[in-house]
């Protein structure tokens, strides 16, 4: 005769399986696109937003034929005569705008914080009415980005 097993010992519990492999990097299988309408998976934390993506915040835009000056949720973001130059509000000390005082020009310029350098664009408006459409945008966008921070010496 055999004798029950005592308490909490009973048929014993097959070992879990490993899960099936599923190669990472760049060999992975893409997800299967959702269906159309479908929204979007939300990003993971700190991930950047997708690529023409709305960025949250304000923005400020404004470009002549050459230069193009870019204020956003990224950064600051300077073309002057092809040259990009892109500043992150982590490495952004101060931001400066101004008109010109020879004609109807935006002068913004930035400075850069691990470096102290400053960087300046400047962009042509076609007309002074521009120019003060201008400066009536860039302040509200500049101050909402740097409003809160330490002041930069």
């Amino acid at each position: 005769m055999t004798t029950p097993p005592p308490p909490g010992f009973g048929p014993s519990i097959p070992p879990a399986q490993p899960a099936p492999y599923a190669p990472t990097g760049p060999y992975a299988q893409p997800a299967p696109p959702a269906p159309y309408g479908a929204p979007a998976p939300p990003a993971p934390y700190g991930a950047p937003a997708p690529y023409g993506a709305p960025a949250a915040g304000p923005e400020f835009i404004a470009h002549d034929k050459l230069n193009s000056v870019v204020v956003d949720a990224d950064g600051v973001a300077l073309e002057a005569n092809g040259h990009p130059m892109e500043f992150p509000w982590a490495s952004v000390a101060t931001v400066h705008f101004a008109p010109a005082s020879y004609g109807p020009v935006l002068m913004v310029a930035v400075r850069h914080h691990p470096s102290g350098m400053l960087y300046e664009c400047r962009v042509h408006a076609k007309k002074p009415q521009k120019l003060n459409q201008w400066l009536a945008e860039i302040a509200p966008v500049v101050h909402h980005y740097l409003a809160g921070r330490p002041p930069a010496y």
